[in-house]
């Protein structure tokens, strides 16, 4: 990756959406930093997806950060909670993913506030006044912290809470798939170059790493992939 370009944190999930806005990040001319979680998630496939796509985007370095979420509980993905599945008998068509505007249990509270945080303090140490992260209020499961609004909200805090900022370096925070579709960001992430074989979105996923089909990211995943007319490279059991 060329040491010339200027630097951006990029968070990384190894998602679908994160690896996404890091290949956005790279064609937007920034020489990527990301920065993955272990936060106690339910599985560790998610950070193992996070390397191989920052590997393959050329990251020189990638930044993996411990905390642990569980200590507050309250989401099926922190806690001892079932995750909710669709029933789906096999070789059947999936149901869409839901239509409630109630926020699901595997909404981890505050999670993007705290993923955020650490990324506006590594940005102030490593010089960096651009921060990436692939969140979307379109094909979405109805996270607060996902809306345009609340990633307009962040930045005028970062603009305040920092001495970057307040020294004339603003925090610039780029959410470039909030108002995509997700069949929308496949596309743009095919056209970029993406291996969605590296990447990993399921909520509960077998100790091999595959993906239950059932979740409601699962849904939306496959749903998006379906209306390309393609199949999902990631591996479901």
């Amino acid at each position: 990756m060329d040491s010339t370009r200027p630097r951006a944190i990029v968070l990384l999930s190894g998602g679908l959406d994160s690896a996404t806005a890091l290949a956005i990040a790279v064609a937007d001319g920034f020489a990527p930093l990301p920065l993955s979680f272990r936060y106690g998630q339910r599985h560790a496939i998610e950070t193992e997806a996070a390397r191989n796509v920052a590997r393959a985007a050329g990251a020189a370095e990638h930044v993996i950060i411990e905390i642990d979420l569980r200590v507050f509980g309250g989401s099926a993905l922190t806690a001892d909670i079932a995750v909710p599945k669709a029933d789906v008998a096999p070789g059947a068509r999936r149901p869409a993913p839901r239509a409630s505007s109630a926020i699901p249990i595997t909404y981890v509270p505050a999670r993007n506030t705290i993923f955020l945080a650490y990324a506006l303090a590594l940005a102030e140490v490593r010089g960096a006044q651009d921060l990436y992260i692939g969140v979307n209020a379109v094909d979405y499961s109805g996270y607060p912290d996902c809306r345009p609004e609340y990633i307009a909200a962040f930045e005028r805090v970062a603009a305040l809470a920092t001495r970057a900022a307040v020294e004339g370096r603003p925090t610039r925070i780029h959410a470039p798939l909030v108002a995509l579709s997700k069949d929308a960001i496949i596309r743009r992430g095919l056209e970029l170059g993406v291996d969605y074989s590296l990447t990993r979105s399921c909520y509960d996923p077998d100790d091999a790493g595959r993906a239950c089909g059932a979740c409601e990211s699962c849904r939306l995943r496959l749903a998006a992939f379906e209306r390309l007319g393609m199949r999902d490279p990631a591996p479901y059991r």
